[in-house]
């Protein structure tokens, strides 16, 4: 659920939807999501002063503190 969401928001937000990957990385406790979208895109990805990445991070957090977990999302150029 928490990669399904990451990527329509990135897909979304950028020009080219095609490039987007999110790759998830689950833990005992830990889901580490890992987005990579084009390089003309990434400073849509992550914003002025990095507000849309810590937009998406704030979502992510709430969603999987519901269900007991920690979410970290690192955006990979």
């Amino acid at each position: 659920m928490l990669k399904e969401l990451v990527e329509y928001l990135a897909r979304v937000l950028v020009d080219n939807p095609d490039a987007v990957s999110v790759e998830a990385i689950e833990d005992e406790k830990t889901t580490t999501l890992r987005l990579k979208v084009a390089q003309t895109d990434l400073g849509r990805v992550i914003g002025k002063q990095g507000r849309t990445a810590r937009a998406m991070r704030t979502l992510l957090h709430a969603i999987a503190a519901k269900s007991r977990r920690r979410a970290v999302l690192e955006i990979v150029e």
